[in-house]
Parts: C-alpha cells; sequence; structure tokens
C-alpha cells in the first residue's frame, strides 16, 4: 500500500514524517538527504519500530522539498503521445527516448511561488510524475516490470516549469528548465510497493490555471514505459538512491506547435530572430503563464488508492 511521507521543518528541526488520515507519525531519527532516508528511514517504516503514532498538527509545520538539492534531477522529454502531437511530432516516428537535467537548485516546496524572470516572456508548465531511486545502480542493468520495484522506491508530483523563450531558440534545455523554483516537487514522497507500480499507467496527472483544467491524462498515456527507460538510463549513466527521474508531460501545454510553413521558416532564421518571433507568439499565447496566476497541480488513481498530494503555486514576478 502507498505511503505518503513528508520532510517538515518544527521547534527548528528538520524531520521526516508518515501522513496518515491528516495525522502527522514523525519517524524516529535524522536523515539530511533524501539519500539516507531512502536508505535508511524507509526501512523503520516498515518494520515500524521508530514511527511514532503522533506528533505535532500538520498545520502546524513546514512542509519542505521531499528532494534535497543534492540529488540528480533527470528527465525525459515529450514522453506522452498527445504531447508529441501538440508538438508537431508523430509518436509512431520518434522511437528515441530523449534525456535531459534540470538543475537541482530549482527544486522548491510544493506550495511555493513560481518566479518568473524578468526577460522571460512565454513561461510554461508541465505537470509530471517523479521516480525516486531506492538504490544505486553503477553499470548497465536490466530492469523489468516485474523487478520495477527493486530500483523505483517512492513517486513525486513534479512540476516542470519551463521558460519557452529561452529553452527553445537557444536551444537550452537545461537552462530554460533550471531557473529558482521552476521544481516545485512534492508535497509527498510517496513510497510504492510493487502492487502500486503495477497499477503505474492507471495514475491521473491534473493542472489548471486560475481554475481551468489544463491537463488531464492518465500515464498509460506515456510512451517510453519506467522499466524500458531505466535500463536504457542505467546503460549510459549511474545514479543514486534518492535521484529523481521526471517522466514526461501529457498533452495541455501552452506551447503548441505553429502551422507547418511557420516551423519551416524558423529553422533558416537565427537563432536571435527565432527568440524574437517565439517572444511575440507568447505574448499573444492567452494560456502562457503570467504573474498573479495560479497553477494547481495533483497525480492520483481515481479510487484514490495512490494520492502525490497537490500543488498550489502562484506565480510571482522577478
Amino acid at each position: 500500500m502507498a505511503t505518503n511521507v513528508i520532510r517538515y521543518r518544527h521547534a527548528g528541526q528538520t524531520r521526516w514524517g508518515v501522513v496518515e488520515g491528516g495525522i502527522l507519525k514523525p519517524i524516529e531519527g535524522e536523515f539530511a538527504t533524501t539519500r539516507d532516508f531512502m536508505l535508511n528511514g524507509v526501512e523503520r517504516i516498515d518494520s515500524g519500530e521508530g514511527l511514532n503514532e503522533s506528533g505535532p498538527p500538520l498545520s502546524d509545520v513546514e512542509v519542505l522539498c521531499p528532494i534535497t538539492e543534492d540529488r540528480q534531477f533527470l528527465c525525459q522529454a515529450i514522453n506522452y503521445r498527445t504531447h508529441m502531437l501538440e508538438s508537431g511530432l508523430d509518436p509512431d516516428a520518434s522511437p528515441f527516448n530523449i534525456f535531459f537535467r534540470k538543475a537541482s537548485s530549482c527544486l522548491a516546496p510544493a506550495d511555493t511561488d513560481i518566479v518568473k524572470p524578468a526577460h522571460v516572456e512565454f513561461l510554461d508548465y508541465e505537470v509530471e510524475i517523479g521516480l525516486v531511486f531506492s538504490r544505486d545502480v553503477s553499470e548497465p542493468t536490466e530492469v523489468r516490470t516485474d523487478n520495477l520495484h527493486d530500483y523505483v522506491g517512492a513517486l513525486v508530483l513534479l512540476n516542470d516549469v519551463s521558460a519557452r523563450d529561452v529553452q527553445l531558440p537557444e536551444m537550452q534545455f537545461y537552462k530554460g528548465k533550471s531557473y529558482r523554483t521552476f521544481g516545485p516537487a512534492g508535497p509527498y514522497l510517496t513510497l510504492v510497493t510493487r502492487e502500486d507500480l503495477a497499477r503505474f499507467d492507471s495514475l491521473r496527472l491534473e493542472l489548471s490555471v486560475n481554475g481551468e483544467t489544463r491537463q488531464d491524462s492518465l500515464a498509460s498515456d506515456m510512451v517510453h514505459k519506467p522499466a524500458a527507460t531505466l535500463t536504457e538510463l542505467s546503460s549510459f549513466q549511474s545514479w543514486e538512491a534518492g535521484d529523481i527521474l521526471a517522466t514526461g508531460t501529457p498533452g495541455g501545454c501552452a506551447l503548441q506547435a505553429p502551422p507547418k510553413p511557420i516551423m519551416m521558416l524558423a529553422q533558416i532564421m537565427s537563432p536571435k530572430r527565432r527568440q524574437k518571433l517565439i517572444r511575440r507568439a507568447g505574448q499573444k499565447n492567452p494560456r502562457r503563464l503570467e504573474a498573479g496566476d495560479l497553477v494547481e497541480a495533483s497525480v492520483r488513481t481515481d479510487d484514490g488508492k495512490i494520492d502525490l498530494g497537490r500543488q498550489r503555486n502562484r506565480v510571482a514576478g522577478s
């Protein structure tokens, strides 16, 4: 059964605790990083030892980002059929799994303000499911659906906030997606079992802006599934317990593919001209994020048995 854990601050101390039915149950011990917690804290929950039955009221604690900044923030791009289609790509003709990274310094608590840099005209949202690793992997490894739980110990709700007018014309996924606060995570670190991961495709990703639903999709729309993705990832890089992999976003983003003639014209433009074109398009796009907007996101199964929580982020100007 999925277990929701928070990393929190109370009375000057940073702790971890299980949330059950609105009750916070502190976990004995100090776990400075998400890696420490995945390697040593999870076993205390599994054994029942070191888990207090009551703690401070949830309303009295500061909920922190469950992923600490020392962890790798790995990502998959255009990994949902609906997002491929709105990006002007044919899912059946796009066989490659595309990986990139975000700076870990963009990680932020689930309720933090998203700070829009002054030079960014086209700010976008992307609700995603993050896989949190439970063990270190330093060599090519075959990950299968039946042993996925040996490598993925938790899931986390993410918003892959993106400055499209930096990401696309500058060809800078890393820069355009890594400004500080561009990675709200949590509120929960949702510990999962083999049975929970077997229901991965039933997770529903939803995101709204100012109450208007923008994204609503099941994870079954994902093209490159977790097991095959981790097998491929392990073939060229190592990871550690507590690192995360954001698995892509479904359709419904503010960014939509322009008509083909404009796309072809953009390919022969200089990067500076392309950036001006994208910024002009962004200024006319009613779906782009602006200061004052409220972004709400959630990931859960329809029966609520797996629930990664809800994010509420206000967009603020820099």
